[in-house]
């Protein structure tokens, strides 16, 4: 028989116990102020994390394993994307004017002292700070429930679930606490094998003819490379530029909190971690002989970093402080995989929000799987960090017909999506997280009912299919493609154009200048090539999705670059 409810007294109860008569955490507080006793520590907002899909609970964590995790403080608010500043920051001005402040350092130093942990690393500029203790240390600063996972591949990593807490004289300082778990929320993959000889795939000197690269060679400029795994062969660039006779550029491979692995090395790893990073390696490669090809004399830094939450972010924090005029992501996940925490989301963000002032365009893919994104609830969804208002979305095309010049058009091979078999499509749509900033005047709607009039993804687009681009890996050919590839592509191009303007009109972020008005016109649409045709619906979900048109759409953007027309219009703007 089931139990008679009470009447209601019109007051809010809060439940001090759980379904196995334990006490939650929001009972303990109950109860805490109920006594008089002061809470001691705070719940992190959008902390909150469910488990892996398809992973279990295997074990607990070693509570004398040492583990560093990145705090996220707060500081004077940013500018957000409708306020961007006209002139670019430098990194000093960044720091002078929204870094934080030593009395938060000293306040945070202080607190995690008492729990044993230490201050390894501080970042003011991007407003970060790196900590290092046991795993018993920080359970008891941060209250995170922490286990071994074991996923549908048998893998097994550190994670948590729920959410963690800080104590509460930072509750104001700390917006974020990133490093406790290791799932995975980096993605790419690479092309099913073609055809070389039936394809022509495209070289440097290709890509410069068909978008009108402006003259030179990118001297004096640095473009940064983010990898979530892998490694750089130096013998294949050097292979790759002699072959379509080009000088091979100064490249610096970083190791940030993964290796900087040499061929050499990978080898020597054991059986499934070799093939996990020589898969990485080939899209790592591919990023970086499309750049030097184009960029022979820039100075090209290849920064590597694990592929979970904290590696987004130290890649960023490590990035930024050099400063390079573009930085190439060709990884990514869908805004709003369950992966992520929105805590560690808008860690991620607010560096994007960071490299936009200090003029630094953010170059990041849109993803190869079509309107669905890798997502299975019959909802369009877009990738993130693309998403983000403070990047250049970047989707693909592909060249219908030969010989070259052909029809470009919208990159969609069946069924709309990366599978074993081939396939994939130009990721893209209108966010569901990031509001659309008042530069991008377009006016698409999102096809998921009751979504918000958010961010479209791309802004603009290069080859991602057929024909692909050609490479070399491990001394062999190599063709391959995606909008990794297309990425890459539009980062080299604006070290390009950066190295041909002068003054304050170098070094800006791109993404917002493609929408303003040069005589009455908006710059996109004088600065790239319409692309009109196609769409990128995936199949079988959701089976929808966007198509491309006259002017800008959410599958192309403003279309593929024309290069020198953007070196003679963004001095108007």
């Amino acid at each position: 028989m089931a139990p008679q409810k009470k009447k209601s007294t019109g007051r809010k109860r809060i439940a001090t116990t759980g379904s196995a008569g334990k006490r939650t955490a929001a009972g303990r507080r109950v109860l805490a102020r109920a006594s008089g006793r002061s809470v001691s520590h705070v719940v992190v907002k959008g902390s909150e994390r469910p488990v892996v899909r398809g992973a279990k609970r295997v074990g607990t964590v070693d509570p004398r394993s040492q583990i560093e995790v990145t705090l996220t403080l707060s500081g004077l608010r940013l500018p957000d994307a409708d306020h961007l500043p006209t002139k670019s920051l430098t990194p000093t001005e960044f720091q002078q004017q929204y870094g934080v402040s030593s009395a938060d350092i000293d306040a945070i130093t202080k607190s995690l002292a008492k729990y044993g942990l230490t201050v390894s690393r501080v970042l003011p500029a991007t407003r970060s700070i790196k900590v290092t203790g046991t795993a018993d240390q920080l359970q008891n600063a941060f209250r995170p429930q922490l286990g071994i996972y074991k996923d549908a591949s048998g893998a097994e990593f550190r994670d948590r679930v729920g959410t963690y807490q800080v104590p509460k004289e930072l509750a104001k300082i700390v917006t974020g606490v990133i490093g406790f778990g290791q799932r995975r929320v980096a993605r790419r993959r690479a092309a099913v094998a073609k055809d070389v000889a039936a394809l022509r795939p495209l070289g440097p000197q290709d890509v410069e003819t068909l978008y009108g690269f402006p003259q030179g060679t990118a001297a004096q400029q640095t473009i940064a490379i983010a990898e979530f795994g892998g490694g750089f062969f130096a013998e294949d660039l050097a292979n790759y530029c002699g072959r379509h006779g080009r000088t091979v550029p100064t490249v610096n491979a970083i190791a940030v909190d993964a290796p900087a692995y040499t061929l050499k090395q990978i080898l020597a790893l054991p059986d499934q971690a070799r093939k996990d990073e020589l898969d990485s390696s080939v899209e790592v490669m591919m990023d970086v002989e499309v750049i030097a090809g184009l960029c022979s004399n820039a100075t090209i830094n290849v920064y590597f970093s694990t592929f979970d939450q904290k590696g987004w972010v130290d890649i960023l924090d490590r990035i930024i402080q050099d400063r390079p005029v573009a930085i190439s992501v060709s990884w990514g996940l869908a805004e709003d995989d369950p992966d992520w925490s929105q805590a560690a989301r808008n860690a991620i963000n607010e560096r994007l929000n960071a490299a936009a002032l200090m003029g630094i365009t953010v170059c990041v893919a849109s993803g190869d799987d079509g309107s669905g994104d890798e997502e299975t609830d019959n909802r369009c969804h877009v990738d993130f960090p693309a998403s983000s208002p403070f990047v250049l979305g970047v989707g693909g095309t592909m060249i219908a017909g030969a010989p070259r010049p052909a029809n470009e058009v919208v990159w969609w091979e069946p069924p709309g999506r990366r599978t074993p078999h081939g396939g994939g499509a130009t990721g893209g749509g209108v966010s569901a997280l990031f509001p659309r900033p008042s530069w991008q005047k377009v006016n698409i709607p999102s096809q998921n009912k009751g979504s918000i009039v958010g961010r479209v993804v791309p802004d603009v687009a290069a080859v991602a299919g057929d024909p692909l681009y050609d490479l070399v890996i491990m001394g062999r050919d190599a063709p391959n493609g995606g909008t990794s590839a297309a990425a890459p592509v539009w980062a080299a191009l604006i070290a390009r154009i950066n190295a041909n303007l002068q003054g304050n009109k170098q070094q800006r972020f791109l993404a917002p200048l493609l929408y303003g008005s040069v005589a009455g016109k908006p710059l996109g649409a004088q600065g790239c090539t319409d692309i009109t045709s196609g769409n990128n619906v995936s199949h079988p979900q959701p089976g929808i999705g966007y198509s491309a048109g006259n002017g800008f759409d959410a599958v192309s953007g403003w279309g593929t670059p024309r290069g020198t027309n953007l070196v003679g219009l963004l001095p108007q703007i």
